[in-house]
């Protein structure tokens, strides 16, 4: 039988993108973060500079720029300024 861990390590099913900016020390910090804990699921976190996709996606800096890092589980907003990594962790267990 295999456990509910292997199975979301071999075959991933979320996707965790962090919205960032240039020069955010905060948002460092948070890709660290969610590369320790994405990587316990067999995910790559997925990294995107709200102001280097402005000009083909002006709505991210425009809904999010104010307020980041943002993380996004599965294209919707999940926490911002910090992971919430209890939160995370088991939103990615379902």
């Amino acid at each position: 039988m295999t456990s509910e861990r292997s199975r979301t390590e071999t075959n991933p099913t979320h996707s965790v993108t962090l919205l960032t900016r240039s020069g955010c020390g905060l948002c460092v910090t948070a890709l660290e973060q969610l590369r320790v804990i994405c990587g316990d699921f067999g995910i790559e976190p997925d990294s995107i500079d709200v102001d280097e996709v402005a000009g083909t996606d002006p709505g991210l800096r425009a809904e999010f720029g104010d307020r980041l890092p943002v993380v996004l589980l599965d294209g919707r907003e999940h926490s911002y300024f910090d992971v919430d990594e209890p939160r995370l962790r088991a939103d990615l267990r379902r």
